[in-house]
């Protein structure tokens, strides 16, 4: 049993969210119970003490988009890639990096992120993987670098033709036997869905084979009108647009998630609504490859479920919606939207998310919900209360101020060094990882 205390507790729970000087009990893989610290301490005299030192109790945070094949992208420089525009940003980094990754490549890219991950206080990831180098096994290969750091996730492969006939076929497969073993596996902190890229690599006959393969075991994890190459190859080669696709072909539903949706118009807006379907939106990422600001306002007042995400392009939550509001700001020209759509994608939308997935609640504490915690160092001078966290975690917190993460009751970071995780081991093989990548990639050695 662990008691975590002497800090200010945010719960994100509604009927008790906030002690300025709380405790969270922990037993076993879910938490028991929130009181005072004093309280707590006396009730539960031979728990383990975990130290807040006067930081902020909070539930970890859960990323609805990332991926782990970029992993091992940090400071690489592929000669002759100059990308102009989204395709070739594309082509050239991204299918070309994990045209070359393999298994074992695929486990170190887990390692680092997870790792970034745990520093940052993520407790749960929605991972979008590729590796066209090797496909089959990829997702058990990740699955098994989860498992062996405590990373809460749910993954899938993501299906394309962009590789030929064989690669899509291995990459179905690959989906179909993982949800299957998942579903058998029934593990709360390892889940699955069935993923696929953007619209415009995917061909409506390997649609009908994704949602024949997957038999309703889980739902979609697919890239939708990130650039606007979904929307022209959709109309020009279907005849409609890229939702109307996804509808068509049996891909919409509520337990399916929609990544990027940056080019919606009102009718597609109103067809995800309507399905049901869930969407995630990474700023910081759309920025990045200059593909345009979603829509994320007119979703959220239409009643669609939008949350946040990374796209990799960083592991820290809190930087996400940091660029979240400014880019939504910027784009609406008003200087009073998103800061209350952001705290609603970031910790009510997400936590939604997770739970169409994983059977304990993820994000919010109280007693029942998953024992996914994290401290945050934070030494406020400026009133702090629950009325006003938001806009102190905004302001005030970067994803480096966590000091511990506990996720599923495992202490895995506790005071800015990871606990029974060799980090300079796992470090140096990813290293020589790298250096094969990376060497594949410009032919040298490095």
């Amino acid at each position: 049993m662990l008691l975590i205390g002497n800090g200010k507790v945010l719960t994100r729970d509604s009927g008790n969210p906030y002690l300025s000087s709380g405790a969270v009990v922990i037993d076993g893989e879910v938490i028991k119970e929130i009181g005072g610290l004093e309280e707590m301490k006396t009730k539960y005299p031979d728990a383990e003490f975990v130290d807040a030192h006067g930081g902020v109790i909070m539930p970890g945070f859960i990323n609805a988009h990332t991926h782990i094949y970029s992993g091992l992208a940090r400071g690489l420089a592929i000669e002759g890639n100059n990308p102009t525009n989204f395709f070739e940003v594309l082509d050239g980094t991204w299918w070309n990096i994990d045209r070359h990754l393999t298994l074992d490549g695929t486990k170190a890219s887990a390692y680092a992120t997870i790792l970034d991950c745990i520093r940052d206080g993520v407790t749960t990831i929605f991972d979008h993987h590729a590796s066209f180098c090797e496909i089959p096994g990829s997702l058990f290969v990740i699955r098994d670098a989860a498992k062996e750091l405590g990373m809460r996730s749910c993954l899938c492969y993501e299906v394309s033709e962009r590789d030929g006939e064989e690669k899509t076929a291995q990459s179905i497969a690959e989906n179909a036997e993982f949800a299957q073993w998942a579903a058998k596996e029934n593990d709360d902190m390892i889940k699955a869905m069935f993923g696929g890229h953007a619209l415009f690599t995917i061909s409506d006959k390997t649609f009908q084979k994704m949602v024949e393969a997957n038999n309703g075991l889980t739902g979609f994890h697919i890239h939708v009108s990130e650039g606007m190459n979904d929307v022209w190859d959709s109309l020009q080669n279907y005849g409609c647009r890229p939702v109307e696709r996804l509808l068509n072909n049996g891909i919409l539903g509520p337990k399916t998630l929609l990544g990027h949706c940056i080019h919606l118009n009102d009718m597609e807006m109103d067809m995800i609504r309507e399905t049901g379907t869930m969407c995630v939106n990474n700023p910081e990422s759309n920025m990045g490859n200059a593909v345009g600001c979603a829509p994320v306002l007119q979703m959220l007042k239409k009643g669609i479920t939008v949350g946040m995400g990374t796209d990799a392009y960083t592991h820290d939550m809190l930087e996400s919606w940091k660029v979240f509001l400014i880019i939504q700001r910027h784009n609406a020209g008003l200087p009073n939207v998103a800061f209350g759509e952001g705290i609603q994608m970031l910790f009510d939308n997400n936590r939604e998310i997770a739970a169409k997935y994983f059977e304990k609640p993820l994000g919010i504490l109280k007693p029942g919900a998953a024992a996914d915690v994290i401290i945050m160092d934070y030494k406020e001078f400026t009133p702090f209360s629950d009325e006003n966290a938001a806009g102190h975690m905004l302001f005030g917190m970067m994803g480096k101020n966590c000091r511990t993460t506990i996720i599923n009751g495992r202490v895995l970071y506790k005071d800015r060094e990871f606990v029974d995780i060799d980090e300079d081991a796992i470090n140096a093989w990813t290293m020589e990882q790298s250096k094969k990548l990376w060497g594949e990639l410009n032919h040298r050695v490095y």
